[in-house]
């Protein structure tokens, strides 16, 4: 039957008894405890890291693991280290800021609702999109928040929905 198929004796019987080589079961010891570590530090712990604590845990054992073997591993389990990445300043812009008055000339007493609104807006990094913008507008009043906007573009147009 090998022989019309094609196939080696030994090749058949491996393929018959699966059983998994030595390098395969500590692959397997090694994703678990990959695993733990990441998620013992909260998923922020990337390649290095990872290696030195596994290397820590490894030591009493004589055993040793490098950090490219980690690298595999930690794509095989498809985990990576979340990084946030430092927050920039806005660049000046090319067109020139048009002043407009201060109306309240930091006077905010009212004496009702609706007198006197304010507006901000917020960067929030997602992992998705990226950079994303918040607009709330809030009653100085109340000081309840009574609309907001978001968006992935800082324009003028946010604050205006």
């Amino acid at each position: 039957m090998c022989r019309i198929l094609g196939v080696s004796r030994a090749q058949y019987y491996r393929y018959r008894s699966p059983k998994p080589s030595k390098r395969r079961a500590e692959d397997a010891d090694l994703k678990q405890r990959i695993l733990r570590i990441f998620a013992e530090f909260k998923q922020r712990y990337g390649v290095m890291k990872i290696h030195h604590e596994l290397n820590l845990e490894l030591q009493p054992l004589q055993r040793r693991c490098s950090p490219r073997r980690i690298s595999r591993l930690m794509k095989e389990l498809d985990i990576h280290s979340v990084t946030v990445n430092k927050w920039k300043a806005a660049s000046a812009s090319k067109t020139k800021v048009e002043q407009r008055p201060n109306l309240l000339k930091q006077d905010f007493s009212t004496t009702g609702l609706n007198q006197k609104w304010t507006a901000d807006m917020t960067y929030i990094q997602t992992k998705r999109n990226g950079w994303c913008y918040l607009s709330a507008i809030m009653d100085l009043h109340s000081r309840r928040i009574i609309g907001y906007s978001f968006s992935k573009k800082m324009d003028t147009d946010l604050v205006l929905r």
